[in-house]
């Protein structure tokens, strides 16, 4: 019973994903119909490629300006409360293996 909220959770989880990988694949089929009509109607060139390469990387460029990047002080602190966190659940398992030899060292 201690772990039901758990596997509803991970139930969730893979209902999510499963729908959103159904509703990815349902857009890529209508993708694919709409690529192979354009494929007809249109030969492909180099200059199109080009067309391409130069769309997704002023889209790229793009996004990038949208991103908000964070300070260096904000850096810092996410960084020193990583490793913190490190140390300590680090600190936690070696008492629990120490108290866990000396409870088998009493038992021997």
């Amino acid at each position: 019973m201690i772990f039901f909220p758990f596997y509803v959770t991970l139930a969730l989880i893979d209902t999510e994903v499963f729908l959103f990988w159904k509703k990815e694949e349902f857009s890529m089929k209508k993708e694919e119909k709409k690529i192979s009509k354009k494929s007809k109607d249109v030969k492909k060139g180099k200059k199109d490629k080009k067309i391409k390469k130069d769309n997704l990387f002023k889209g790229i460029k793009r996004e990038m300006k949208k991103v908000s990047w964070p300070s260096k002080k904000d850096i810092i602190k996410y960084s020193m409360a990583t490793l913190i966190f490190c140390i300590v659940v680090v600190l936690f398992f070696q008492i629990l293996n120490l108290l866990l030899s000396v409870v088998k060292g009493v038992f021997n």
